[in-house]
């Protein structure tokens, strides 16, 4: 196999714990999304569409869903020397588990020695956007910068939720405060800031140095934001790069610039809210960049007429394959395969994942149910919320989740 050139590693092993109970029994990139998608499926689509062809996936908590979705969806050219490869927790370096994402990468140099690239791509594996890698590749080769962070625009107000970059006119990274109460505006935007998106390039011998003079730290948190980026800004070896500079064929400027973490169920919520915009915020729809996946074969989604009082219909919505409305209502929600809606059932603002069951007469609003749920007949769940948190998990803003496999009594 050819060395040097790039490898990209993609950070999969989050427990997702402010997602529960959607990550009860998977990781948090092994989430469903979208209808069809997992949430990995975005980042590794970005790397793909880019040309990024060694991609090994570093797990850990809960991964068989997610190993088993890499293993169907991902299938690239070995005989190129083409991959997508999930490696588990190996505990090379003793028996425990990543103390962080930049103890995750120094259990793994093992990985450097075998492919010995000249650059690093790592990544994470659970926000939605589309990404052309190779644009911030160029520009970490053009800065001479041993770091490159990718940071997004965000209103200043929000700084308090991120770690902040603050850069000098040659790109290169004066400072980074992890979550500020105050932050100095950008000069082009005085309301904005930049923060970080969690995606780096390295010099692979940068990278092999910083987090193996990370691990004899004892102080550290072994955390690539929070640990390896402060020292390479102490070195004055960190460049940043602009997100709201890259451009992805076929998207138009609504989307550009577009990045969802959806570590939480309200964004998340959100997010599904913003593809079923009727001019999209985020569109799944475009074939000069896809986003993919493996999609269980089935059949086309369908609407049945039951009686001349309840007549199918979906509005502002995405329905996948299988999917059966029989004299139901859905508006602005998102359907994912083998759903039924059945007669009289009326469902808004839900991201309903895979084999749910709403019956006869059921009202769902502004909720979400994950898979092999059946709503029983008539059960109004998000109208009432003081009965909904009496049998439910429900958000301070309201939103209701069920997760797997919940069993819901008439």
């Amino acid at each position: 196999m050819a060395k040097g050139g790039t490898l990209a590693i993609v950070l999969a092993g989050g427990e997702g714990k402010r997602l529960q109970p959607l990550t009860r029994s998977r990781a948090k990139p092994a989430v469903p999304f979208g209808g069809h998608y997992r949430l990995i499926d975005f980042v590794l689509s970005n790397l793909t569409n880019a040309r990024f062809t060694r991609i090994v996936v570093l797990t850990q908590y809960k991964s068989h869903s997610l190993d088993r979705h890499i293993a169907q969806s991902w299938h690239l050219a070995p005989s190129l020397g083409e991959y997508v490869v999930p490696v588990p927790a190996q505990m090379r370096q003793g028996p425990r588990w990543f103390a962080g994402s930049a103890d995750a990468i120094f259990q793994n140099l093992n990985i450097l020695d075998d492919e010995q690239p000249r650059y690093v791509l790592v990544f994470g594996a659970d926000h939605v956007y589309r990404m052309d890698p190779r644009q911030m590749l160029d520009a970490h080769i053009k800065s001479g910068a041993g770091l490159t962070v990718g940071a997004i625009r965000v209103p200043k107000s929000q700084a308090d939720q991120f770690g902040v970059i603050e850069a000098g006119p040659d790109g290169k990274i004066t400072a980074f405060l992890e979550k500020p109460a105050t932050a100095q505006g950008l000069a082009d935007a005085p309301d904005q800031i930049l923060a970080s998106m969690g995606n780096y390039v390295f010099d692979a011998a940068v990278l092999r140095d910083a987090v193996t003079r990370d691990a004899e730290l004892e102080d550290s948190a072994h955390d690539l934001g929070g640990s390896i980026v402060p020292a390479m800004v102490a070195k004055g070896d960190a460049a940043v790069y602009d997100f709201s500079q890259n451009m992805v064929p076929g998207q138009d400027d609504r989307e550009r610039g577009y990045w969802r973490d959806v570590g939480t169920l309200e964004s998340f919520h959100e997010a599904h809210m913003d593809l079923v915009s009727v001019h999209p915020v985020f569109n799944l729809y475009n074939p000069e960049w896809p986003i993919s996946t493996w999609q269980e074969p089935g059949p086309p989604a369908k609407l049945v007429v039951t009686s001349s009082i309840h007549v199918p219909a979906a509005y502002d919505s995405l329905l996948c394959n299988g999917v059966i409305i029989s004299g139901g209502r859905v508006v602005r929600s998102v359907l994912s395969p083998d759903v039924r809606v059945e007669s009289g059932a009326h469902v808004e603002e839900c991201v309903v994942m895979a084999s749910v069951h709403v019956a006869a007469g059921a009202v769902v609003r502004n909720a979400i149910i994950d898979k092999n749920v059946v709503i029983p007949p008539g059960m109004h769940i998000g109208v009432d919320r003081e009965s909904d948190r009496r049998r439910f998990h429900v958000t301070d803003s309201g939103l209701v989740v069920i997760g797997k496999n919940d069993i819901i009594a008439g």
